[in-house]
């Protein structure tokens, strides 16, 4: 942990020159560790780490606006009835009435003498999946296991429509799971319509507004804060050619194929990209409609060619996974397909807690 602290302690201090010679604070944290097993980021260093952490995302092509992200200090909390009134808080924080924010509220972390909290929801907004007698699911496949989790644990289920809202799954420090309704207030959706067509709205598509990742550790100089609910604002894409288009999701191109009259007996009619394409507008349309904050994936890409001239004129290295950045429809069509990345993970960062426990014991070089 010693070399990982200094490292993040000097890049603090480079960034930001007012702070002046590092060294008095790398003393006190060095002694800090050696007394206690870790140590505590001032204020600064942890909006500083977390505003980084976005930056070095190698899997987000939103990145141009890292430095605007705004944190949310409740390291003081650690149990879930207050971890879960504070999410609650984080989402309409971040709704804000359709002018999405980007926020993160960052819990207590993980030390020698106790775990932190765990949200084990992967976004804080998630629809429930529920399995049939034959077979069938009914709502969102990738979230059949939480959903019989969130069972096993006392939920009745919602009414069983294909966009019933899971409830949350809180685990405070050296506590066990518990189930927390999310008010409806908090939960800003989207009712999905087609600009010339009323399929969606026959089908009663929907989809949330706040994007907000839960389940992974903000890294900050070997520290690990495990609940540390974080987002920005939705790609059209995500929701149009993954969420609602993938075949192990909702799978809804076949039957808006048929709906639209495609010939479906060859992919060489190219219906699934009619389809995706005619999806991917609703969404987009919809959104706009709503006055919600979303972006397209042409305007994205050029955004994250502007964050990349601007990183390189700093003298930054950006890390990114081609296979991520590069959006999943019309990707040679956008600027970010005709380029080459390096995918080297960078400090601080978000990551998953048992990458984040080897780097804190030295394990693994950062």
């Amino acid at each position: 942990m010693h070399r990982l602290a200094e490292d993040f302690v000097r890049l603090h201090h480079r960034e930001t020159p007012a702070h002046g010679d590092p060294g008095p604070r790398l003393a006190a944290v060095h002694a800090e560790i050696d007394a206690t097993g870790t140590y505590r980021h001032t204020p600064g260093e942890l909006a500083f780490g977390a505003r980084v952490a976005w930056r070095n995302s190698n899997r987000c092509i939103g990145r141009l606006y890292w430095n605007s992200l705004r944190v949310r200090d409740r390291r003081h909390i650690s149990d879930a009835d207050t971890v879960a009134r504070e999410c609650v808080e984080h989402l309409e924080e971040a709704g804000n009435g359709g002018r999405i924010r980007p926020l993160i509220t960052v819990f207590a972390p993980d030390t020698p003498a106790r775990p932190g909290p765990r949200v084990w929801n992967e976004q804080l907004i998630r629809y429930a999946g529920y399995t049939a007698a034959g077979g069938e699911i009914v709502g969102d496949p990738r979230n059949t296991g939480l959903t019989e989790l969130a069972m096993r644990l006392g939920w009745r289920g919602g009414p069983g429509t294909p966009f019933d809202v899971l409830p949350l799954i809180v685990q405070g420090s050296d506590d066990r799971p518990r189930l927390y309704e999310l008010p409806d207030e908090a939960v800003l959706e989207v009712p999905l319509q087609h600009p010339e067509d009323t399929w969606a709205e026959e089908w009663g598509l929907r989809w949330h507004a706040v994007p907000a990742i839960a389940h992974m550790c903000l890294e900050i100089g070997g520290i690990c804060y495990p609940c540390a609910p974080f987002n920005g604002w939705y790609m059209g894409t995500e929701i149009g050619a993954r969420d609602l288009a993938d075949a192990d999701r909702y799978n809804l191109l076949p039957p808006l194929a048929e709906r639209l009259g495609l010939d479906v007996t060859s992919d060489r009619s190219l219906w699934k990209d009619r389809a995706l394409v005619e999806l991917n507008r609703a969404v987009l349309h919809s959104f706009d409609r709503a006055g919600i904050t979303i972006t397209d994936h042409h305007t994205e890409s050029e955004r994250f060619l502007t964050h990349l001239d601007r990183e390189e004129a700093k003298g930054r290295e950006v890390g990114a996974d081609w296979s991520w950045i590069v959006p999943p429809m019309s990707s040679a069509a956008t600027g970010v397909f005709h380029r080459t990345y390096d995918n080297t993970e960078l400090s601080p960062l978000f990551t998953h807690h048992d990458d984040a426990l080897v780097r804190a014991r030295g394990e693994a070089a950062p």
